[in-house]
């Protein structure tokens, strides 16, 4: 017998070095996501600043079922 699981949770993280980036590698999860029925339930982000001044953008997206 041949059964499927439908993913119903799923978390991603992400990084980089600018926002432009980050924010384009998170787009691309999303649309391939939709493929799997899973939206963008809750996004955390971060930015550190190194001590030489160099920023770090870092993200934490939680998909969802679509209901």
């Amino acid at each position: 017998m041949l059964t499927f699981d439908f993913i119903q949770d799923k978390v991603e993280f992400f990084e980089a070095a600018d926002l432009k980036t980050l924010e384009k590698k998170i787009n691309e999860q999303i649309e391939q996501n939709k493929a799997l029925m899973l939206e963008v339930y809750h996004v955390s982000h971060q930015m550190h600043v190194s001590e030489n001044g160099q920023r770090f953008y870092s993200a934490v997206v939680h998909f969802k079922a679509k209901k």
